[in-house]
């Protein structure tokens, strides 16, 4: 055998050899690796992300994209990689949020076996719609923006946990708390005493409207009035030309953009002088950008959630948010987005360091009985799934021209928190 043919065989033989002693290897160490490549659990995303609310809710999707984003940077969670199923609630029909596509996109999550948890909804109408099927499948989701009570009220039990846990969890305190306040805050710093309410007819709105009611008969304010907007209807200035005629020191409207920005315009022109209010389904770029200004300036509005957005100790978090969100600021929606998909996150570590297996079930009673230090501090839940912490933060539209229209934590300027305790 020349050397040419010794050195050849010889390098034949280290290549038959060393393929086999590899082939060995993966037959004993068997499919181990390529499982814990593949190992990975899901997270749903559920917004209205195209018509009238479409650009709240996509603050909302990047804050809790941005967590889910971040553990996967670090390596996952417990070993798990996280992926995102993102389904909108939103349809062309109803030309925003559509409670028939919120129940549709619950029935998807349900029937995928990836999914562990979701975020979501934003609007409390896709909330009563999604609560009863998400209960049935055992599937936990954290809502960083519906407010509506009764989703989480155990006198509701029966129709909106029919499987018995509860598995709406929020990340903002409730209407329960957001109308009351604001009737509070609009009698004793407004000094409004007489007012007119209004309502966009679904169940956030209508629930909010009432206990914004409720609360000002009951502190003596005088509400002239309450009635109900179509959302779908284009000219609102009957209704507006007979409250001008009644002259109340405020208008209070219940109810998200696809009526409010309707409204903000036609008021600015019926109405131009008289406080004008609302609840957190009008403190979104959505009124910013539909209505604009002057229409929109001055608007009162109210967030369930302490604000968080200005504070310092976010300042490097808004820049990382707005360069992965096309540019747009966050709303505090966005960090209690951000913070929801932490508690998930943290769920499904502890299941995973436990040694268990990652299950929607086992998810859930992680959330259940979890306290996670957040943005906004400890997040903890009731036995019905609501936050502790109550926290109404008041705002009031101030057009400031260094920044764009739609700049929402700079076109919505800050007034501080509203009293929780009714004034006597």
């Amino acid at each position: 055998m020349s050397g040419d043919s010794y050195q050849g065989y010889h390098r034949f033989l280290i290549a038959t050899v060393g393929v086999g002693l590899v082939a060995g290897l993966v037959a004993t160490a068997g499919p181990v690796p390529a499982q814990a490549a593949a190992k990975s659990v899901s997270i749903g995303i559920t917004l209205p992300l195209t018509g009238a609310d479409a650009d709240g809710a996509t603050r909302i999707k990047c804050g809790a994209q941005m967590a889910i984003d971040e553990a996967n940077k670090m390596g996952g969670v417990g070993g798990y990689k996280l992926k995102t199923v993102i389904l909108n609630n939103a349809t062309a029909t109803a030309g925003a949020y559509d409670p028939a596509q919120a129940a549709t996109n619950a029935k998807k999550l349900v029937a995928d076996p990836s999914v562990v948890a979701n975020v979501g909804p934003e609007m409390s109408g896709d909330g009563k719609a999604m609560s009863p099927i998400l209960s049935q499948g055992d599937l936990a989701t954290i809502t960083p923006a519906s407010t509506n009570p009764d989703i989480t009220d155990p006198r509701y039990a029966g129709q909106y946990r029919p499987a018995g846990k509860p598995v709406y969890f929020r990340t903002v305190t409730t209407d329960k708390y957001q109308g009351p306040n604001m009737a509070n805050y609009m009698r004793d710093t407004l000094k409004v005493k007489t007012v007119y309410i209004l309502d966009d007819s679904g169940a956030y709105g209508v629930g909010m409207a009432n206990l914004f009611e409720a609360q000002a008969k009951k502190i003596g304010m005088t509400v002239l009035g309450h009635d109900e907007l179509n959302p779908k209807e284009a000219d609102y200035t009957t209704i507006l030309t007979k409250i001008k005629g009644m002259h109340p020191d405020a208008i209070y409207y219940g109810g998200v953009a696809q009526a409010g920005v309707k409204l903000a315009k036609q008021a600015y022109e019926t109405v131009p002088k008289m406080v004008k209010a609302g609840g957190d389904g009008m403190f979104t770029g959505d009124l910013l950008k539909g209505a604009g200004f002057p229409a929109s300036e001055g608007w009162y509005v109210t967030n369930a959630s302490p604000h968080l957005t200005e504070n310092p100790k976010l300042a490097d978090w808004v820049k990382k948010f707005s360069k992965m969100c096309g540019g747009r600021t966050p709303s505090d929606y966005s960090v209690t987005a951000y913070d929801g998909a932490k508690v998930i996150i943290a769920a499904i570590k502890k299941v995973a360091d436990s040694g268990a297996k990652v299950t929607r079930a086992a998810v859930h009673d992680a959330i259940a009985s979890s306290k996670v230090d957040t943005f906004q501090g400890p997040v903890a839940f009731d036995g019905n799934g609501d936050i502790l912490q109550k926290t109404i933060a008041v705002f009031q539209v101030a057009h400031n021209k260094q920044y764009p229209d739609d700049d929402v934590i700079h076109q919505f300027k800050y007034l501080g928190d509203a009293p929780e305790a009714p004034s006597s």
